[in-house]
């Protein structure tokens, strides 16, 4: 504690010492006011992702449609490999089974228009299948996969496309995929059978590897490709599916989901 000076020196060292000790706490307070206004930034922590940047955020609303479209099948056929690969060109075996369900955004220009994809990557076991179907409603595409050296996850297509045509639309649209061919001594689903389902189901085919990325783009451009085609047909018949002339399909949003989605890291 500062001891005060004698006021008899006559210079007024006394109140000097005091305007001090005022000016000093007022400057503190000045200082305690400005870390409260001020927003502060945090760094992430360990495993979670960092805040965006406003403006990027700001940014990534200007587009023409946006459309939700879902990756499903089995477990284990390769579905978060595949979406990994497609919206962040990476590859690793590391994965495990998907618990619950996660997403992804892309923007893609598809014929003049700038397309934003939100793309979920759905568990494949049985017990999270109440979780995964109420987000069927408002898809407007969806990549049924299978793996190809798995003859089960084949044989569970038909069930996948009664799971579609039950909880989703009557217009969404739907690509078959069979995944993992870069495994060819291990395949026991041939190239043949899976054009068979395809043309069977009425929709279209590819056979795609992950790992050595073929196919990977080609299958999300012609689901893309699909989904813009029936949508100008449709707006042919009536243009008000356009909301408030802001070029977004009326009912295929970004809240056009389940509230509280289960957000977790999607590995299978």
């Amino acid at each position: 504690m500062q001891r005060k000076q004698k006021s008899e020196t006559g210079n007024g060292c006394t109140m000097a010492v005091r305007d001090s000790a005022l000016e000093l706490r007022t400057r503190m307070a000045r200082l305690m006011s400005i870390v409260e206004i001020a927003p502060r930034r945090r760094l992430p922590m360990a495993g979670t992702k960092a805040v965006e940047d406003p403006k990027k955020e700001a940014t990534d609303q200007n587009y023409d449609y946006m459309f939700k479209l879902l990756i499903i099948g089995n477990s284990s056929v390769g579905k978060t490999s595949f979406l990994f690969r497609y919206a962040d060109d990476s590859f690793t075996s590391a994965f495990v089974s998907t618990v619950g369900i996660d997403f992804k955004v892309k923007t893609v220009f598809r014929n003049d228009k700038r397309v934003k994809l939100q793309i979920w990557d759905t568990a494949g076991q049985e017990r999270y299948r109440t979780i995964t179907t109420a987000y069927y409603r408002g898809a407007m595409g969806f990549i049924l996969m299978y793996d190809i050296t798995n003859e089960e996850s084949f044989n569970s297509v038909q069930d996948w496309i009664t799971q579609i045509k039950t909880y989703s639309s009557d217009n969404a649209q739907v690509i078959l995929v069979g995944n993992k061919c870069d495994m060819a001594e291990e395949r026991v689903i041939s190239e043949k059978r899976g054009i068979q389902l395809a043309e069977q189901l009425e929709v279209q085919f590819f056979e795609t590897s992950a790992k050595e990325n073929i196919n990977i783009k080609a299958v999300f451009e012609q689901l893309v490709d699909i989904i813009c085609d029936k949508m100008s047909e449709s707006l042919d018949i009536d243009p008000s599916l356009i909301a408030g002339g802001g070029g977004q399909m009326m009912g295929h949003t970004l809240t056009d989901q389940p509230t509280n989605p289960v957000n977790t890291n999607c590995n299978c």
